[in-house]
């Protein structure tokens, strides 16, 4: 049976369709019947679009992004970055400051949080991590507030475990309403949803964030890589 060469040399010109030993037939009835912009061969960058289209969402690089970056953002990912990269952006001149604090609860230390904190690490992020710098017992939020302030952006794991957590321990909303309107937290929704952390936590699921439902946990970590890098700053 003969082979079809459209994984190799693609069909997207009548004559190489018409030069494919197993396709030529159909070139004979019309090349319209034969091609489909939407055909799996149509495009060699069809990888990049369908990344690029995701959740049917158009995506797109940031202005922190690095010439060479290929990590793309949804446009409500870049609505809810961009005021945190400014305050990043800020904060570099401050000395002795972690680049990122992570909160999450206690349930996720060794699992969903040590590798967020791996993967950001593996990066050259360094990291505010509870097991490292956080006495155990400590108030959650007061430990956000600590972490923050010595950190440059502040990021929550939000997950089964974390929603548990902060609904049994009733987070104050002017707590937390502080915390977000310095533009230093990101959500990181983990196995859960926005709309599951907006039933607990209405103030702290008002903003999008980060998300690993349409992406890996180490597509998240690029992003937060790129949000804190001061090489990404544009020149």
């Amino acid at each position: 049976m003969a082979r079809c060469t459209a994984p190799v040399n693609g069909h997207r010109t009548a004559s190489a369709a018409a030069n494919c030993p197993a396709c030529s037939s159909r070139y004979s009835r019309g090349y319209n019947s034969y091609y489909s912009p939407s055909s799996t061969y149509y495009s060699p960058s069809n990888s990049s679009v369908s990344r690029s289209s995701i959740s049917g969402q158009p995506r797109t690089r940031a202005r922190w992004s690095s010439a060479g970056s290929t990590v793309l953002y949804t446009p409500a990912e870049i609505r809810t970055l961009t005021p945190v990269r400014e305050n990043v952006e800020k904060r570099l001149g401050l000395l002795d400051l972690r680049d990122v604090f992570l909160c999450h609860a206690w349930d996720d230390r060794q699992g969903a949080a040590k590798e967020l904190h791996d993967l950001l690490e593996s990066k050259g992020v360094s990291v505010w991590f509870s097991e490292k710098d956080v006495l155990l017992g400590s108030p959650l939020l007061r430990e956000i507030d600590k972490g923050l302030a010595k950190s440059r952006v502040g990021i929550v794991l939000v997950t089964p475990s974390f929603l548990k957590r902060i609904k049994g321990e009733g987070i104050a909303d002017k707590e937390l309403s502080a915390l977000l309107a310095r533009d230093l937290l990101v959500p990181i929704v983990h196995n859960t949803t926005f709309e599951d952390l907006r039933e607990v936590s209405p103030l702290l699921g008002s903003r999008s964030g980060l998300s690993t439902i349409d992406e890996s946990m180490a597509d998240v970590v690029a992003k937060l890589a790129e949000l804190v890098t001061p090489q990404a700053i544009i020149n």
